[in-house]
């Protein structure tokens, strides 16, 4: 076995990390340049791009009544907090003689909190629940940052072809997209490492973009609007029937596909308007990547434009040395985290939904890194010899939003967050991947029993590798304790959570 791939291993500050653009993890996300080019760059080009995926064949199969579906939230927004943030300087706060004065740290609601590192968010925590008994299989970066996006081992034959969970929610929603709704259903903010599509059809990519204050630079051509509208009439007509029912192949077919949802974005001034923010915005939602990020995300969910789930990627957490330091270390992440999110949920709690309560109220927040850091070295509690903290199993996941309800935690650790004390849910294990993957599928109303029968081994994919077998489970103890109806299906009501 390689030794990058086993739980034990220790790499060294993870200086080879796999490319995030490898075809082990499903390809390479679609970006602003790759979409736009296609409709804006010219009517000579190639109809044939590199992040086409597979064409989708078979019938999915039918919804299963296994699934405790809880069916509150429309959309999702999942936080990748990427480098694996220390969950005894966070959302699973240990006090010793190493926790800096500065984190003030605080009792709020029964939930002891850094309130001097993340003031903002603790504010809030009257609308966050923490998962604490959270536990990650493997101590390798690129590993788990895919498990986590795909819910799967990368390793394995169906993790080979796995898509993000993002493209498994756009997917399930395409059938409620309604005609006048422009945007992709799965949008990626703020780089990182992105997995794609896998073998679903391309329309499911990620579309991977960085937010600007003055929108998305590709929503025009450099011909004008009425020479481009000329051209663009002149290709349809000319290649119509080489692109529907293609003798060329599915991917040309998918290329069509590509070609009428670009186009329905340029020239759009609603659209241009979504990705567009002021300065007062990014001031107050902390003045970086993240938080712009974090305003774009607000922007689409308000617009309801058809996107229905959001990455938002936060890097910097990978603190093996100094993790204490002004400068760098742990300061930097969570200062963004902590303004940017807690200012996303106070806007998302200010905004109407579509079924009469909040935006917040139909928008399930997802935070998580791919694993936790060390708590001691040896026997000793405390940092390692670098001032920092390495790789560790333990971790966390922070939910809020969409039914979620606040003010709690699933789950308690041992004293130095060395090991699960008490797993704090239904199923008396500790929390994994697989389990976060069927919340998120549970909170939206998609069956996350569900099995597919158009994968390219024909062996059947499923939302969560042997959830119908009941190997993995939602986090039901998240949610307020009422029946939800879900919002796709109001006659339909979910399942008691009790």
């Amino acid at each position: 076995m390689d030794k990058h791939l086993r739980a034990d291993h220790k790499c060294e500050v993870c200086a080879a990390e796999k490319p995030a653009n490898s075809s082990l993890f499903g390809g390479p996300a679609l970006g602003r340049r790759e979409f736009f080019r296609v409709a804006g760059a010219g009517v000579a080009g190639s109809f044939v791009v590199p992040t086409l995926g597979r064409a989708v064949y078979a019938k999915e199969g039918s919804a299963s009544e296994q699934g405790h579906l809880v069916g509150r939230a429309r959309n999702c927004i999942f936080v990748h907090m990427q480098g694996a943030p220390s969950h005894v300087d966070t959302f699973d706060l240990k006090v010793g003689s190493w926790t800096p004065a500065d984190f003030a740290p605080e009792a709020i609601k029964g939930i002891l909190f850094p309130k001097g590192l993340m003031p903002n968010l603790a504010a809030q925590m009257d609308r966050m629940a923490i998962v604490r008994s959270l536990k990650a299989p493997a101590l390798v970066h690129s590993l788990q940052q895919v498990w986590g996006q795909t819910s799967r081992n990368p390793t394995s034959l169906m993790g080979k072809i796995a898509p993000n969970i993002g493209s498994v929610v756009a997917r399930e929603f395409e059938p409620q997209r309604k005609p006048n709704q422009k945007l992709p259903g799965f949008i990626s903010l703020n780089g990182g490492m992105l997995v794609s599509s896998g073998y679903f059809n391309a329309r499911y990519s990620p579309f991977a973009i960085t937010a600007n204050a003055g929108g998305l630079t590709n929503l025009t051509n450099s011909a004008g609007q009425t020479a481009f509208d000329q051209r663009y009439r002149m290709l349809m007509d000319l290649d119509t029937p080489l692109r529907s029912n293609s003798p060329l192949g599915e991917s040309v077919v998918d290329m069509d596909n590509f070609y009428q949802q670009s186009r329905a974005m340029m020239y759009n001034t609603e659209v241009e308007t979504i990705f567009r923010f002021t300065t007062d915005e990014s001031t107050r939602y902390g003045s970086s990547g993240f938080g712009n990020s974090c305003i774009v995300a607000r922007n689409l969910l308000k617009s309801n434009q058809g996107t229905r789930y959001v990455q938002l990627n936060i890097g910097g957490w990978d603190n093996h040395s100094n993790i204490y330091a002004q400068n760098g270390g742990i300061y930097g992440p969570a200062r963004q985290l902590d303004k940017g999110i807690a200012n996303l949920m106070t806007d998302l709690a200010g905004l109407p939904g579509q079924n009469g309560g909040t935006l917040l109220d139909e928008t399930l927040i997802v935070m998580m890194g791919e694993f936790g850091r060390t708590v001691r070295t040896g026997t000793t509690v405390g940092l390692n010899n670098t001032a920092g903290r390495d790789h560790y199993f333990q971790h966390f996941a922070v939910f809020a939003g969409g039914g979620v309800g606040g003010g709690r935690t699933v789950g308690t650790t041992t004293s130095d967050g060395f090991a699960v004390e008490n797993p704090g849910w239904s199923q008396g294990r500790p929390v994994a991947n697989e389990d976060v993957a069927a919340t998120i599928y549970s909170a939206l109303g998609i069956d996350y029993t569900k099995t597919l029968w158009d994968d390219p081994y024909g062996r059947g994919f499923d939302l969560v590798p042997f959830a119908n077998e009941g190997a993995w489970y939602p986090v039901l103890e998240l949610f307020s304790r009422q029946v939800f109806v879900r919002p796709d299906q109001p006659d339909r009501p979910g399942r008691r959570i009790s």
